[in-house]
């Protein structure tokens, strides 16, 4: 009989409330066997259960690596590739290359406690610095398609970052300092009271830079109350992030990211992006009936971001600002039992505003009358958003386990387009560029989008230790709302429909005396694949996706553990388009390593001492879809040294690319010229950290 999952999380500020969340629990160990996961189910349960792939970095871990960058994170895990951008943006790549463009990040869920870090919709490439990972009890990573529980964005896969629960009410505080200026300071304390328990997190950070006119200032505080009669069981918390980031560009030329002198300058030094958001959540757990569980879980989020588009002839300014609320809603039937149920529903309502001005004329003499000086857009999205999920898990034997569930979801967009629609200025003149104004605002619309996920799989336990799995499952996005009204040239209706990704994958994983493995083979299908074909979005596209993973660790009798992760892949482009001379079909697309990976020696030589030295590989990679550039690959080291110096009191340092090795974070092409965001040169951070 399998584990019994529990019904976790209490009811928070105070037993009144009701309010609510999908139940998350924690995953304390990497490699162990006995890990909880709960990302795949919204509830705890052991991860040797899991249909499918579910990667856990535990808080312990977390606190060793003390991330300067979210992208530090997910290092060791196989599959994942978060690309580090300035400051504290980023792009995500989850068995998948590395996407950019409006509706990039749909491709991704970002989610903390379970809850999609923005609304359906409304999604920002570098949303996961507003998740709080410098303070998380773990971050659970799940690769391509995710259970029916949730819906749209988790295609290619999901990132959930755990928040750090009340526990044994431990307290920690910490101060670190750096390369460049950088300071960070952790504090976390937590106590209990009967039934009742209260954690107070926050994390502050700054840092100079290491490119000029470059770095940030950071701040985020969480408070989570936790409740438990035996009855009920809720959980409350009210997170607040604020972002205040001066912006380096792109470094342009070929190799450039080689030259230590090149590397360190701004093209864009008047750069910025401001941030902030709210969030409040919640989860309920109750037993209602006989082997029935419910557990519903409320949410609120704020959201305000204005940044200066660099990127883009005239440097136009970007204000989005968003408000959301819904809950997530399930019962678990059986839960435990050789015949499990989950079914529920979820609901969100959202409004989204978007405002893009060009406050000067672009330098660019041929584009002058293109781009007058104004307002570009100036709309808002209302939306709204209902699924529908039901889920089986049947154990046909005590070594056979079979998963079958399918999920529905609509979600509807209302468009107000508060400027002049077409494509004019923001008096409603027409541009005297022959070709018209670069930008074109459609007039008011309302579109709606259905869409079905399924799933089904089968677990089969080789032994106590050891099982293989195999899954097949659909993973879906609708538009994004960037997509569909922030339109270019004559394009007066974005036309698209639902982005859909069939995959089918099958893993081992296990143990065996002193070896940990985890090993995953995928192939994915992803269909109407959204696409701008000359700055017109489109949806014709196909891609295909294939490839293997792997995570091996072996524990030496001498204190030292080796683990090795990696990803083989391919990911190409599987339908016809030829922009020029080439057709794409069968081509790798861009910024698509086939190779990358990690490697983690860690050595523990005496009581509360820990080393651990990271070897890094990139794989080389097309830099564009015709394969014009090439960026080389790279491999660099990290070195984490942590020792308790007296009492309750540890010191660590790290050393960040060790040997000083010239990389690049990213690399592509735009307009014909290579462009690169340029990794970091070795780095020193050392701090100490006082436990109460």
């Amino acid at each position: 009989m399998k584990y019994k999952k529990l019904s976790i999380l209490g009811l928070g500020i105070s037993s009144l409330i009701p309010a609510i969340l999908p139940t998350i629990g924690f995953a304390q160990d990497n490699s162990g066997t006995e890990t909880l996961t709960v990302t795949t189910t919204r509830s705890e349960r052991l991860a040797t259960d899991v249909i499918g792939n579910d990667t856990a970095v535990s808080g312990s871990e977390i606190e060793f690596l003390s991330p300067t960058h979210i992208n530090e994170v997910f290092q060791g895990v196989a599959g994942v590739n978060v690309s580090r951008n300035s400051g504290q943006e980023s792009l995500i790549s989850l068995r998948s290359p590395i996407f950019t463009g409006a509706g990039a990040c749909g491709a991704f869920l970002t989610a903390q406690d379970g809850i999609p870090l923005r609304a359906a919709g409304f999604c920002n490439v570098n949303e996961l610095f507003e998740s709080f990972v410098e303070q998380a009890g773990s971050v659970e990573v799940v690769r391509g398609p995710g259970s029916v529980l949730y819906g749209s964005n988790a295609m290619h896969g999901i990132i959930n970052v755990i928040s750090k629960p009340v526990g044994d009410a431990s307290s920690t505080a910490s101060m670190e300092a750096g390369s460049w200026g950088y300071l960070k300071f952790n504090a976390s304390g937590a106590f209990k009271d009967g039934d009742s328990g209260l954690r107070v997190s926050a994390s502050v950070m700054h840092d100079g830079g290491y490119i000029e006119d470059s770095g940030y200032n950071m701040q985020k505080g969480q408070i989570r109350h936790e409740y438990d009669d035996g009855d009920w069981k809720i959980s409350s918390n009210f997170l607040a992030t604020n972002l205040d980031q001066d912006t380096s560009g792109y470094l342009d030329g070929l190799d450039s990211y080689k030259d230590p002198v090149l590397a360190k300058t701004n093209a864009n030094p008047e750069a910025y992006r401001k941030a902030k958001s709210f969030r409040y959540w919640s989860t309920i757990s109750k037993d209602i009936a006989n082997n029935v569980r419910w557990q519903i879980s409320p949410y609120l989020r704020a959201m305000d971001m204005e940044f200066l588009m660099h990127f883009l002839p005239g440097q136009p300014v970007e204000n989005n600002k968003q408000k959301s609320a819904g809950f997530q809603n399930a019962f678990y039937i059986n839960e435990g039992s050789d015949f499990e149920i989950i079914a529920g529903f979820d609901g969100e309502i959202a409004k989204g505003e978007l405002l893009q001005v060009q406050e000067n004329p672009p330098v660019e003499p041929f584009l002058v009358t293109r781009l007058p000086v104004g307002k570009n857009y100036d709309y808002e999205v209302n939306t709204k958003l209902i699924a529908g999920f039901v889920r089986g898990d049947f154990d046909v034997t005590e070594q056979l386990s079979l998963i079958a569930g399918i999920r529905t979801e609509y979600v509807k967009y209302d468009y107000d387009n508060r400027m002049v629609s077409g494509q004019v200025d923001e008096n409603g003149n027409p541009c005297p560029h022959p070709e018209g104004c670069r930008y074109t605002r459609p007039a008011d619309r309302t579109d709606s989008f259905t869409n079905t996920s399924f799933e089904a799989g089968f677990l089969y336990k080789l032994d106590e230790s050891n099982n293989f799995y195999a899954r097949l499952s659909r993973g879906f996005r609708a538009p994004q709302t960037s997509e569909l009204y922030r339109l270019q040239l004559n394009q007066l209706v974005a036309d698209i429909d639902s982005v859909k990704l069939d995959s089918i994958e099958a893993g081992i994983r296990g143990k065996i005396d002193a070896l940990t493995y985890d090993v995953s083979f995928f192939a994915m299908k992803k269909d109407n694949v959204i696409f701008q074909d000359n700055r017109i979005n489109v949806d014709n596209g196909k891609s295909k996706h294939i490839g293997v993973e792997g995570m091996v660790e072996y524990k030496f009798p001498i204190d030292v553990t080796l683990r090795a992760s990696g990803s083989l892949a391919k990911h190409q482009y599987d339908f016809d388009y030829m922009p020029g001379t080439v057709n794409w079909n069968g081509l790798d697309i861009d910024t698509a390593p086939r190779n990358f990976g990690s490697v983690q020696l860690n050595w523990v030589p005496a009581n509360k001492v820990k080393a651990g030295l990271e070897w890094i590989w990139m794989g080389k990679y097309s830099m564009d879809p015709e394969a014009s550039f090439v960026y080389p690959g790279h491999n660099y080291f990290n070195l984490r040294v942590e020792a308790e110096a007296m009492e309750n009191v540890d010191v660590f340092l790290r050393v960040m690319n060790l040997t000083n090795v010239r990389y690049a974070e990213r690399a592509d092409v735009s307009f014909g010229t290579p462009r690169y965001f340029v990794g970091l040169p070795r780095a020193f951070y050392g701090g100490a950290r006082v436990r109460f």
